[in-house]
């Protein structure tokens, strides 16, 4: 009882169940208003509801074993909640759990450093409004949320001497996505050569190592059918292999220099810094090698996407940002905030306690910034800029699904297929030259089309024109019509 009453109390526990709630309701109320798609929210719950029945878990989105994806087992352990509730829900849960219990590795980690409570409290709040983790959890689902807090939790139990703890949590991390046995392997060399813990270093930076070559040359390739990993793709430019890619990195450094000095890698960097700028200082910046990894990619990267606040390509960096902060507030005399404090005072004469403003005074200008930071990068405007553009089909497009009653194969948009993706096959609209044939049409049960709303990669027109088809095929019978919502099931 004594425990109950101090963890009621506490206010890290308090914020961190707070935290967890308006994330889970945010990306809840995201998915249904139909803004959850495909790419991610439905690949990760079709094969999650897969390998709880017992089947193979492979994607009809991406017509791939799930390993074949991103070597992602740590969905194996997460279909266990599956057996419990089969529902889109449970991943979004899990999704703002692990976004929000990221609070206690950070507060350790503060507060191990030296802060006081008032400065790791503000640390604290540095995580929990940095806004990749409130867009990221708008952005559907992604096994690499569930790596952060055990990131987190890996630098506090190798600062510990904590080894079992250690390698527990960066075989969690390795487990939910290949590429993240990069900044894995890169922690290591940090932790070996700059925070003195060798034993943990060198572990993470064999083992990082290792997965990497196991993951994408060995695992990926085998349940791909020798196709290398999806995101070899993105830097076609440098080669067609991982080990071309990598070999060109030091042979043909004119390729990617251009990449690396130029205004969207300049702009890149400043929304990733932003949001903490203030308390940031190059010499404390050593945590950020085991971020190299990550940054290079996104710079390097063909993909916009890997370059924003959004999506969760800079999730892994994170942590590393977190602890750069962490090392400068400590210090008491880094950082941008103590020039422009020492500007002001040699300019109005006036003389403070430095201890002081650290202790009392600083914590309160880095919750306004970040709150700040907030405000002009978070995407909650997306609630009422873009998330409200499907009421109109709203109620049609919820009773079409209520009438899909069986487990049969689904065509249908990327926007509403994360609501029937319980099943072995489920594919998108997708438009083409021509119309799918007849003989193609028949692989389906249900074939549900949103014509106001076509969705990713279709159009209106292709919409109508699928309808008019599947109106005079005499396999298909319409069984429900509203707000051009069109339900048809195969006799």
């Amino acid at each position: 009882m004594l425990i109950l009453k101090r963890l009621k109390s506490d206010f890290l526990l308090q914020i961190t169940i707070i935290a967890a709630i308006i994330l889970f309701i945010c990306s809840s109320v995201r998915h249904l208003l139909f803004q959850s798609s495909a790419f991610e929210m439905g690949i990760y719950d079709q094969v999650t509801y897969l390998i709880s029945q017992g089947l193979t878990p492979f994607s009809s989105f991406l017509e791939v074993h799930h390993l074949g994806n991103h070597a992602a087992w740590s969905m194996y352990p997460v279909a266990l909640f599956y057996k419990i509730y089969p529902s889109v829900y449970c991943l979004l849960l899990i999704q703002a759990i692990c976004l929000a219990i990221g609070t206690f590795p950070t507060w350790s980690l503060a507060r191990h450093s030296g802060l006081n409570k008032k400065q790791a409290f503000a640390i604290v709040i540095v995580y929990l409004l940095y806004p990749v983790v409130f867009n990221l959890n708008l952005f559907d689902f992604h096994p690499e949320v569930m790596a952060l807090p055990a990131i987190l939790g890996a630098i506090l139990a190798a600062k510990l001497d904590k080894i079992f703890w250690f390698c527990l949590a960066i075989i969690w991390v390795l487990g939910c996505k290949a590429a993240l046995s990069l900044p894995i392997a890169a922690m290591g060399f940090w932790l070996y050569f700059y925070e003195k813990k060798r034993v943990c270093g060198a572990i993470a930076l064999f083992a990082g190592t290792a997965w990497f070559i196991i993951a994408t040359e060995i695992l990926i390739p085998y349940f791909k059918g020798g196709l290398p990993p999806g995101g070899v793709g993105r830097y076609r430019y440098l080669g067609d292999s991982i080990p071309e890619i990598l070999l060109n990195l030091f042979l043909r450094p004119e390729l990617v220099f251009g990449r690396l000095i130029s205004l969207k890698t300049l702009e890149y960097l400043l929304l990733l810094n932003l949001p903490i700028i203030w308390w940031l200082a190059p010499k404390y910046f050593t945590p950020l090698i085991a971020a190299s990894p990550v940054l290079a990619m996104n710079i390097l990267s063909d993909i916009d996407a890997q370059r924003d606040l959004i999506h969760q390509y800079s999730l892994p960096i994170l942590p590393f940002l977190l602890m750069a902060v962490i090392y400068t507030i400590a210090d008491g005399k880094c950082g941008l905030w103590y020039w422009v404090w020492n500007l002001r005072r040699s300019q109005e004469d006036k003389a403070e306690n430095l201890s002081t403003i650290v202790s009392n005074r600083l914590p309160k200008f880095i919750i306004i910034w970040s709150c700040i930071g907030f405000l002009a990068l978070a995407k909650y405007g997306y609630f009422w800029s873009i998330y409200l553009d499907y009421l109109d089909t709203w109620q049609a497009a919820r009773t079409a699904i209520s009438l899909v009653e069986t487990k049969g194969g689904v065509l249908t948009t990327s926007e509403i297929s994360p609501h029937l993706s319980h099943r072995q096959f489920i594919k998108l609209i997708v438009e083409e030259e021509e119309l799918p044939r007849d003989e193609a049409l028949a692989e389906y049960d249900y074939i549900l089309v949103n014509v106001r709303y076509p969705g990713w990669k279709s159009s209106q027109e292709y919409s109508r024109k699928l309808v008019d088809k599947l109106k005079v095929n005499s396999e298909f019978q319409l069984s429900y019509e509203q707000d051009d919502v069109y339900l048809f099931e195969n006799k």
